[in-house]
């Protein structure tokens, strides 16, 4: 097992006033914070409490677009009720505002890994600086720069077609989003062996968490990790992971090597990175040797992608909906037709691996 790292910023465009609810044990914390976000336009508190028994409460009759939790919380924890939380409200952010969960801690890890969209690092009671208002905006405004609009109703599922694969496996695509580190750590629990190709990874995460993501990864797989970097020579049995602030592409070059390329530009529904890029690209330089995984994931990124990927030859495979946190996603795909199976994380690569590898 082999990490390579390299290092990974934001507008916004006009929204209406984004509901915020504060849940900390401290009234202090819950005082400053209201204050701070009232103060611009982009926010508003439109509830504080110092539970999660008592936000679930709330979020069960209200509408709101963003969670600030602390994780050390009387009764239940917050990370023990952030999946509680996201099911509540699928499409409602969480940043996890806490003195205790620090970038690239265990506790950051797992809160990411449960679906939290950013941590924040919380100032000790009674010092919150003259930086932290600002810091804090600008967080947050990365968490609703250029959102994409709310997903239209699924139309209804499209049973997937399963045919043989045209060609065998050359590189496997994969895109995630809410809930995804969870997802990719049975997915690739289910790796029994290597599967002699490529593999690239678009997790919707912040930029700043790219790093922390590829060396959790590093752990879950025997696979080599790396960050991509354009120029990276594509090789087998190696997961490049796009970094938060490019769209991971490949090029095809002299000899018929191919290489990556990382493009900064936001997706048209305002993904970056984003898997639509991706997929398209794999299908452009690998044709019917492509195939593509869709965890889940809010949204619909991902779908024109594979649209591609199915186009020149290749398949999809998405994550089934009883084990998504969110099945925005794998569900868009599944509903487009495009899939080939639709399964729980732990059996994919299994299967990804014997319809890569035999041609019927």
């Amino acid at each position: 097992m082999s990490f390579i790292a390299p290092i990974m910023t934001s507008h916004r465009s006009e929204h209406r006033s984004v509901r915020t609810l504060v849940v900390d044990d401290s009234v202090v914390v819950r005082t400053v914070i209201e204050r701070i976000l009232n103060a611009d336009p982009a926010y508003a508190v439109v509830h504080k409490t110092n539970s999660a028994e008592q936000a679930l409460g709330y979020l069960a009759g209200h509408e709101v677009d963003l969670v600030l939790l602390d994780i050390e919380l009387p009764g239940q924890s917050g990370l023990a009720a952030l999946p509680a939380i996201l099911h509540a409200n699928p499409d409602v952010k969480v940043a996890i505002l806490s003195g205790k969960c620090e970038e690239g801690s265990a506790a950051a890890i797992e809160a990411l890994a449960l679906g939290a969209s950013d941590i924040v690092s919380k100032p000790g009671s009674g010092s919150f600086g003259e930086h932290f208002p600002q810091t804090l905006i600008e967080r947050l405004n990365r968490l609703f720069t250029d959102r994409p609009a709310p997903s239209p109703p699924q139309r209804p599922l499209v049973p997937p077609v399963v045919q043989p694969a045209a060609q065998p496996l050359a590189c496997l695509g994969i895109g995630a989003s809410t809930g995804g580190i969870h997802a990719l750590s049975q997915l690739f629990e289910g790796l029994d062996a290597p599967l002699g190709v490529p593999v690239l990874l678009t997790q919707h995460l912040p930029a700043s968490f790219t790093v922390y993501f590829a060396q959790q990864l590093a752990r879950m797989t025997s696979l080599r990790v790396k960050v991509a970097e354009t120029g990276d020579l594509l090789m087998a049995d190696t997961v490049y992971v796009a970094p938060g602030d490019a769209n991971l592409q490949l090029r095809r070059g002299l000899h018929g090597r191919v290489t990556i390329t990382l493009n900064p530009e936001r997706t048209p529904a305002g993904n970056l990175p984003g898997v639509d890029p991706m997929f398209a690209s794999m299908a452009e330089v690998y044709g019917a040797g492509a195939a593509g995984i869709v965890l889940t994931g809010m949204g619909r990124d991902g779908t024109v992608g594979a649209r591609d990927i199915v186009a020149a030859g290749g398949w999809i495979v998405a994550q089934d909906e009883a084990s998504s946190v969110v099945w925005g996603m794998p569900g868009s795909v599944a509903g487009a037709g495009l899939t080939c199976a639709v399964m729980e994380p732990l059996a994919i690569m299994d299967f990804v691996s014997r319809r890569g590898k035999v041609l019927v």
